[in-house]
């Protein structure tokens, strides 16, 4: 089978799906590959690498597309403007697509419909469950510790003052306020970075677990408690709130936002839409140069007022929606995610190199649409459909 690597189009990605190291391993295991010329230039590696690798190098994506039995990408399909054509209408029937796809988002649910009209079997990487089995496979994790780290440096970035306590002949400059909301890899990563540039920070999570670790890295933990049984599902993940919860919650975080000069926003239920915590009332509390940085806005956002893969200002506040944080540092995110990538390839047809077993629970997770049908559970949920329609 032949696996393909087309260069990524969406705007300041500059991760690559497989690297020369990964392209060894998948040759190893019976695979060929084809990588589209250029396609690792955001991570510095360059077309002899990969040939050095074994693979084969493509003149454009269409080539990637027309002759690949098993595509690999970053981020989810967009509208190629070089072929004048949206990358899933490039893709041929009962192609194998592999990459983001955050199919539960409503934004995507047009092309996941597209991809189960077009007999696609499209494969999320943000479906993998977070089980021991498949933890060198969760690229969810391994993207969370970067996206945490940058989302700090970005609000600072963005952020019309100092961060840190300064000294100066006029007087003390106080530290900025920067508020954590949830702290899974992303928070607790973010809440670190954020203490290491000075920050007074503080953290918002509803599961206990979630504070007692937030609580190690010295930070206070603020909100409101809500019974363990609404709040944690399976894994000791966040479970979505009832409306009459997540109004509860709303109402204890106002306060806290209103003070705020930065905040991280990063509460997600693994596969599901994500809940707007932060509504547009609360950040028009917000004092004019204050920063939202909405990390989960893949999967719909927790904040009403952000616009998907967008910046903006609204009433005097910043609010990034970028999409692909982690394409800003490539070098890392591309050595994390392509070796996901290649465990989880190897563990997909880990039977006979041209089937999957659909009774495995990495590949059932993860998996979106098979042979016209929709499989995936939190995309099921948020279309209001019942399973496999």
């Amino acid at each position: 089978m032949l696996i393909g690597i087309p260069k990524e189009i969406m705007y300041k990605e500059n991760r690559v799906a497989a690297l020369p190291e990964t392209i060894e391993k998948f040759k190893k295991i019976g695979f060929d590959v084809m990588v589209e010329t250029k396609a690792g230039a955001g991570a510095f590696t360059d077309d002899e690498a990969y040939r050095e690798a074994g693979a084969y190098i493509a003149d454009d994506a269409g080539e990637i597309f027309k002759k690949s039995d098993i595509i690999l990408k970053v981020k989810e399909p967009l509208f190629n403007d070089r072929f004048n054509m949206h990358e899933i209408d490039m893709l041929k029937e009962n192609q194998i697509l592999i990459t983001f796809l955050h199919p539960a988002a409503p934004s995507n649910h047009g092309d996941v419909k597209k991809l189960q009209q077009k007999n696609i079997t499209a494969f999320t990487m943000d479906g993998i469950p977070r089980i021991s089995r498949a933890q060198r496979m969760d690229p969810l994790t391994s993207m969370s510790a970067i996206t945490g780290y940058k989302a700090i440096i970005i609000a600072a970035a963005n952020y019309p003052k100092f961060i840190p306590m300064i000294g100066t002949s006029i007087g003390m400059i106080k530290p900025a306020n920067i508020l954590v909301v949830g702290t899974g890899v992303v928070g607790l990563q973010a809440i670190a970075t954020g203490k290491r540039l000075g920050g007074a920070v503080k953290a918002v999570d509803i599961r206990p677990d979630a504070k007692k670790e937030a609580e190690s890295l010295g930070v206070k933990v603020v909100g409101f408690d809500a019974p363990p049984e609404l709040c944690v599902g399976q894994g000791g993940y966040a479970k979505a709130l009832s409306k009459e919860w997540l109004e509860k919650e709303r109402q204890a975080l106002a306060p806290l936002v209103a003070e705020s000069d930065i905040i991280i926003l990063s509460a997600l239920v693994p596969g599901e839409v994500a809940q707007h915590i932060i509504t547009r009332e609360m950040v028009e509390s917000m004092a004019p140069g204050s920063v939202i940085i909405d990390v989960s806005i893949d999967q719909g956002g927790n904040c009403a007022v952000t616009d998907p893969g967008k910046e903006l200002i609204h009433n005097g506040v910043y609010i990034c929606g970028i999409k692909n944080i982690p394409g800003s540092l490539p070098v890392h995110s591309s050595w994390l995610y392509a070796n996901n990538l290649y465990y989880f390839v190897e563990n997909l047809f880990k039977n006979r190199p041209d089937d999957f077993d659909m009774t495995d629970e990495i590949i059932k997770g993860a998996l979106v649409t098979h042979k016209g049908r929709l499989y995936h559970e939190g995309t099921l949920k948020a279309m209001g459909l019942k399973d496999n329609e």
